[in-house]
């Protein structure tokens, strides 16, 4: 769909999802012949839509298709691992269980950056909607206990290179896929369409 009017919309009701607008698209029915050519029934296609709730994590998300990348980190005073930064995103320390701080690492992430590991791969899992061979790269960041990984879009992956992020700004889905890597001398004009630094 091109414009967010014919999407869709989720209200929250008493904690609980009330959805309007448009979520299904049913095909036509389509006759059913047996092998003496009689009619024997039609197609009724079901279409299931699943709401997944990202609830705290929506900055995240959100921030991702505006050229952000948010990590998190916890702020407990009395907490063993304070101002531990997380990336991937975490709501809660894992340690204290504290609400964590939500933090922007996009300058951090564009400047220091590297491949941990990487590993490339053919096959891939349904729905994916990444380009064959896929180049899964596990990223580290100077200052954060944790690696995010994400899909090398452009290049070789090699570990300790040095990558930076890539957004996908114009039209942004609100999924990981909103932000890529590049290795961190890629050309700006040749980034996939839709994507920038």
């Amino acid at each position: 769909m091109s414009c967010k009017e014919d999407r869709g919309t989720v209200k929250i009701v008493d904690g609980r999802y009330k959805p309007s607008g448009k979520f299904h698209y049913p095909a036509p029915n389509t006759p059913i012949w047996n092998d003496k050519g009689e009619l024997a029934g039609v197609t009724n296609p079901r279409d299931i839509v699943h709401i997944h709730s990202y609830g705290g994590e929506a900055i995240f998300f959100e921030s991702l298709g505006k050229g952000k990348l948010m990590a998190s980190r916890c702020d407990n005073p009395d907490c063993e691992t304070k101002g531990s930064i997380y990336m991937p995103f975490r709501i809660h320390c894992p340690d204290c269980l504290f609400k964590n701080t939500v933090l922007d690492i996009t300058d951090r992430a564009k400047n220091n950056a590297i491949v941990h590991s990487f590993m490339i791969t053919e096959r891939t899992g349904a729905f994916n909607t990444l380009p064959t061979p896929i180049k899964f790269v596990n990223v580290e960041f100077d200052g954060v206990c944790t690696i995010l990984m994400g899909a090398l879009i452009r290049g070789e992956p090699k570990m300790g290179m040095r990558v930076v992020p890539i957004f996908k700004t114009k039209n942004p889905d609100y999924i990981i896929t909103d932000m890529c890597w590049v290795p961190a001398d890629w050309p700006a004009d040749d980034l996939p369409e839709g994507y920038t630094y």
